[in-house]
């Protein structure tokens, strides 16, 4: 090799480091004036500067002019076919080679590789068996390592692995790191640790690799262990640990993790930001949260995208939902994840208008929703309980292939149960190729809403007949729907099964749906006693449950223990004011009526006006008593004129009920109003 030829090489190398092409072109123009037959060697390095930057036809031109190509000129025009994607030319350099080394056949499993075709590569993994093996490395092992890995190829995995230490290259670091990757992945841990405890020498990559193996596997002490025995450290290493703590729910320690990291004056990057800002979510630490934020901003990370669309996904946690919408305005770039992570936190936050506000939002934007996206505002629409947008995303789904994902399909049966097209919902689940836990619950959940009992316990012995484990919320439907079918044995039953037999902890939904159990069968004795047993105090729903069942049976001596539990636990909630005065009324207690209301004004309790709407030409209409905002309130006041004096008239009629029975009456008609508010509004609108 010449020394100009070593000169020339040198430029076109910095040149490629640059993507100077242009001055790769001037050189080479050069080199065909100046040189009548350029070396070998600097013409293959003129190849490997147009793979590199990205010009094929110039690469294959140059190897074209090239009198007699060695095995490094072969190699290098193959190189650049596999790294392209180009297949056929790939295949046709490679067919052409009259000798091949192991550099050849590593380029052309990675080809297939790099364009997904599996099969390919394996194909020439094993053809190149056939040709003796003896150009099998290290490069071939860990290629065909992490193409089994990620092809879920167990069997082939640890054929290849046999293959390693027949020929030697177990103790390799490069080969074992691939190695231990491959069995933590599939899930066989301890191979993974037998593999890694074998190796005689150990970098930073393997601890690595090793340390996520055990996280992934939920082996958190073991992680901590080999974490603290690393002779050295580095970013990843950090990152990997707070991850993993993370996603093993060990959000505090992950912070306390962070802290250290942040004290060893290692660089944070934006995968560390991403994780320790999904603590801060799971814990609904805001102020971490904005401490980190500040931090963020201050390391000139907050124009990240992945960073920026954790922010928004912590704030959204946190239940902050105006500091999520404003990190969210102030990304100068958003990507598919950054708009998901903002429809969610207006879903989670109970703000469902504003989440398919923000997904037609992301459409205007030209961001394509992927399942998770699409399933999120479906959810929306379900908790809106509007089928008409529900419907729209519905079709969306169809159009865009996205039904074939569950998560789609959950929300879609999720969405029609809750709509009450709950034979729409089964249809749906009926179709769903792939059904988990969630499809049935949502169709559990969606029977037990109407009632339906008998579907709703025949759906849930079916689906522990398939093998899934129900998780809480499908016992909330189950015993809810025994509760509304007055199954009160049946539910008891199911009740001790969740605990005993699926391990599931009972929360407050749970209680209340046990306390309505007993309470709607009259059985309130039963009800007090499983009060009194429970290891945590009712929430205002269950008292309320319960007081108003007492109202209903006549029940007076537990219904004011229940309305005095309730003024206990919450002294500015009205509802035990109403029921309890209501009671009194129904026997006629007309002081004690009085005594109530007087209360009532003395502690400035009032009762919050019940509210619904109706959603007609894409406007929502909310009516709620004693409202005047609506433009049509002097129709529906009219109109309530006359529904008082018709009630007045039938009350005079009554011969037995007294003034004060009449005023009761007539003080409480919200949900009549509001009906008429509806019926008035409909006829307005209509045309």
């Amino acid at each position: 090799m010449s020394h100009i030829s070593n000169h020339y090489c040198s430029l076109l190398k910095l040149w490629c480091e640059t993507q100077n092409q242009n001055q790769v072109k001037k050189l080479h123009g050069f080199i065909l004036k100046t040189i009548a037959n350029p070396e070998t060697f600097l013409l293959n390095n003129l190849i490997n500067a147009y793979s590199k930057l990205n010009n094929t036809g110039y690469a294959r031109k140059v190897f074209d002019q090239i009198p007699q190509p060695n095995q490094f000129s072969w190699n290098t025009i193959l190189s650049v076919y596999s790294k392209s994607g180009n297949i056929s030319r790939m295949l046709e350099v490679f067919n052409r080679m009259s000798k091949r080394d192991g550099v050849s056949w590593n380029l052309i499993i990675s080809g297939y590789a790099s364009r997904g075709l599996s099969g390919d590569a394996l194909e020439a993994y094993k053809l190149m068996l056939e040709d003796g093996g003896i150009c099998l490395n290290r490069i071939t092992f860990s290629t065909m390592l992490i193409l089994s890995s990620d092809n879920g190829w167990i069997q082939m995995s640890r054929q290849i692995h046999g293959q390693i230490v027949k020929l030697g290259f177990e103790s390799y670091v490069f080969v074992g790191s691939p190695l231990v990757d491959m069995y933590a992945k599939a899930g066989f841990i301890y191979e993974a640790e037998k593999v890694f405890n074998e190796l005689p020498e150990r970098n930073v990559v393997m601890y690595n690799t090793m340390i996520t193996g055990f996280l992934r596997s939920g082996m958190v002490r073991e992680s901590r262990s080999l974490f603290q025995d690393m002779p050295e450290r580095d970013s990843i290493s950090w990152t990997t640990m707070i991850t993993g703590l993370t996603q093993n729910g060990l959000d505090r320690e992950a912070l306390v993790l962070f802290r250290k990291m942040r004290f060893e004056g290692l660089a944070i990057d934006q995968f560390t930001f991403g994780s320790i800002l999904t603590a801060c979510g799971g814990l609904q630490a805001i102020d971490e949260g904005k401490q980190l934020h500040a931090f963020i901003v201050r390391t000139y990370h907050s124009e990240n995208v992945f960073v920026g669309s954790a922010l928004v996904d912590m704030y959204s946690k946190c239940r902050n939902i105006k500091y999520a919408e404003t990190t969210f305005c102030r990304m100068p770039n958003k990507n598919i994840v950054s708009w998901t992570a903002m429809v969610v936190g207006y879903g989670q936050n109970g703000f469902s208008e504003e989440a398919v506000k923000a997904f037609c939002d992301m459409q205007k934007n030209g961001v394509e929703p992927d399942d998770f996206t699409l399933g999120s505002v479906i959810s929306s629409c379900a908790n809106l309980a509007s089928l008409e947008e529900g419907a729209q995303f519905h079709g969306r789904a169809l159009v865009s292939g996205l039904i074939s994902f569950i998560t789609v399909s959950n929300a879609l049966v999720t969405l029609y149960g809750k709509c009450g097209s709950i034979e729409e919902s089964h249809r749906l689940f009926d179709e769903m190729s792939v059904k988990d836990e969630v499809s049935w619950t949502a169709l559990v959940s969606g029977y037990a809403q109407f009632g339906k009992a008998a579907e709703t316990l025949d759906l849930f012995e079916k689906m522990l007949q398939h093998g899934l484990q129900p998780d809480g919320v499908t016992f909330v439907g189950v015993l809810s729907a025994c509760s509304r079918a007055g199954l009160v044995d049946k539910g008891k039953v199911y009740f001790e099964s969740m605990v005993r037999e699926h391990g599931i902890t009972p929360i407050c939904d749970h209680y209340t749906c046990m306390i309505d159990l007993f309470s709607r069968s009259g059985r309130l004795v039963e009800a007090k006693d499983f009060i009194q047993k429970m290891p945590c105090t009712p929430d205002t729903i269950g008292w309320a449950t319960l007081l108003s069942s007492c109202r209903t049976h006549g029940n007076m001596e537990i219904g004011k223990w229940a309305a005095e539990s309730l003024l206990e636990l919450d002294p500015e909630n009205p509802a035990s004011y109403v029921l309890l005065t209501s009671m009194h009324a129904a026997k006629g207690n007309w002081t004690e009526v009085a005594e109530l209301r007087k209360a009532m004004r003395d502690r400035g309790v009032r009762k919050e006006p019940g509210c619904s709407w109706i959603k007609y030409k894409n406007r929502v209409h909310i009516f709620s008593a004693d409202d005047k905002s609506s433009p049509f309130s002097d129709q529906i006041y009219a109109e309530l004129e006359k529904l008082n004096g018709n009630l007045t008239a039938t009350a005079k009629q009554g011969a037995s009920w007294t003034t004060q029975r009449k005023e009761y009456i007539l003080g409480d008609r919200e949900e009549e109003i509001q009906s008429l508010d509806e019926g008035l509004v409909t006829q307005t609108l209509t045309p």
